[in-house]
């Protein structure tokens, strides 16, 4: 059992204007918050193989379309960390969309919980991309939205699915892994278009080298558009800072890095400036 959790562990882990603020009959618990005034984050619900999906999306309302990202949780859930950079995004000026990968809601607390929900879409990165494809469906039809500059993004288990899904051919304008898996499905030169920022801990172990010089040798033999950053002294889930924390709870490799994480905020900052403006 002991080998499992370890194997597990280490797959899983893997500026505009603002306007005023409205409701909507498909959403609820309306937020004001204290970052742009006039930024809104509200829980949204959506349908995905059969079963209903509880997002959360945070924007700058007014008359302008917005650019759009997706982002896709750490293999915890949709939970507060998540909540927060969708609002950061959101005062960055996207409409921002974070996906629930697990339905309902659900979030996990502890390392096994998290195994079992995050192993399915592991399983299944197509069923997994389903999922993903429905969250970006419902984005879409947000009238706020520039349905013609959208991107993704995800944390760890989020960064891999992610990836499955611009490997599997979803037509984004960039992509952004932060400390996520890179092994996931084959790349495929005729699917994959997206161009793809990975941001990654020098010293993350959950991700090795290996699996790192398998990735890029894969993108490279097919011309994918890419951008590697590795930043020094990082280790996997280093972009949250409850991650020490959880590390020393759990026995797990893990720890926060505070310039890491505003050094990989940048990087995709001037990414989504390359590629959605």
């Amino acid at each position: 059992m002991k080998i499992t959790t370890v194997t597990l562990l280490s797959a899983a882990f893997l500026a505009f204007g603002c306007g005023g603020t409205t409701n909507r009959d498909s959403m609820a618990t309306t937020q004001k918050l204290n970052l742009t005034d006039s930024v809104v984050a509200q829980s949204i619900n959506y349908q995905a193989l059969g079963d209903t999906m509880v997002g959360y999306v945070a924007f700058c309302e007014d008359t302008v379309k917005k650019p759009a990202v997706l982002i896709v949780h750490e293999w915890w859930g949709l939970n507060d960390y998540i909540k927060r950079r969708t609002r950061e995004l959101a005062d960055l000026g996207y409409v921002a969309f974070a996906v629930d990968m697990y339905g309902q809601g659900r979030t996990a607390n502890n390392p096994e919980a998290a195994m079992a929900l995050a192993g399915p879409n592991y399983q299944d990165p197509r069923a997994a991309k389903q999922r993903f494809d429905a969250a970006l469906a419902k984005l879409k039809a947000l009238p706020e939205v520039d349905t013609n500059r959208i991107a993704a993004i995800g944390y760890c288990f989020g960064g891999s699915m992610v990836l499955n899904a611009v490997k599997l051919g979803d037509p984004l304008q960039a992509a952004v892994s932060f400390h996520g898996g890179l092994k996931g499905v084959p790349a495929d030169k005729k699917l994959l278009k997206t161009p793809i920022l990975i941001c990654h801990g020098a010293e993350d172990v959950n991700v090795p080298e290996s699996e790192v010089k398998a990735f890029r040798a894969e993108l490279d033999d097919i011309g994918a558009d890419y951008v590697f950053k590795e930043y020094p002294g990082a280790t996997h889930a280093f972009t949250n800072s409850k991650a020490t924390e959880m590390g020393e709870k759990f026995n797990i490799p893990i720890a926060y890095n505070a310039e890491a994480d505003t050094a990989s905020w940048n990087d995709m900052k001037a990414f989504f400036e390359k590629h959605l403006h």
